[in-house]
């Protein structure tokens, strides 16, 4: 997962911190819950073809340059935040803050949902700029946006007995507690019926 801590190091903690008027701690573990959500949430819309072509479309509006040594908080656009989020999450947005708030055991439900457009411009513009270093590389975009969210969140090269059949489900049963469980089946309580409704809670953006 070097370029997710690639882009967690290039965001600007202190001043996300004063921002959201929160020690840096709490900012550090909030962005920890909100990007791989994020990640998740666009990666389970680009599961089919028209959300990756829309997530695709959003990706080459943004520019590279936002991440590029190191973001400066006054150049992310919130409003356009606010749509990517809605775009990603679509009517289950505040389903996944309450989520995200629960897993950091509850009161930074306000602080999530605030977050969240502050990073998604961020997030956009990040992986804007790893397609560009792919290409620059001379490697093929291949399977796109979806290989690409794959590789981060760490379904891509998959080894060991980790992530068996995609590496979001056992990212997203770990994200919102899923604790130590094993198989990919989730076994009953809250963590089942979250997993059982990915495509509805972390993949119902708009398309």
């Amino acid at each position: 997962m070097a370029a997710l801590d690639e882009l967690m190091s290039s965001l600007p903690i202190g001043d996300i911190a004063k921002k959201l008027g929160v020690d840096e701690a709490t900012a550090t573990q909030a962005v920890e819950q909100a990007l791989p959500a994020l990640l998740a949430g666009m990666g389970a819309n680009a599961q089919d073809q028209a959300g990756a072509a829309s997530l695709q479309k959003a990706v080459s509006k943004h520019d590279p340059a936002l991440v590029e040594g190191g973001v400066n908080l006054a150049d992310v656009d919130e409003e356009d935040g606010k749509k990517i989020v809605k775009n990603v999450f679509g009517q289950n947005t505040d389903q996944v803050v309450q989520a995200l708030d629960q897993k950091q055991g509850g009161g930074a439900g306000d602080l999530i949902g605030k977050l969240l457009p502050i990073l998604a411009p961020i997030v956009l513009s990040f992986l804007a700029q790893q397609f560009t270093k792919k290409s620059a590389g001379g490697e093929s975009q291949g399977g796109g946006i979806g290989d690409l969210l794959g590789g981060l969140l760490g379904g891509g090269s998959g080894g060991g007995s980790q992530a068996q059949g995609g590496g979001l489900g056992d990212l997203l049963g770990g994200l919102f507690g899923g604790g130590s469980g094993g198989g990919s089946q989730a076994q009953g309580g809250g963590l089942g019926d979250l997993l059982g409704g990915l495509g509805g809670l972390l993949g119902g953006g708009k398309r």
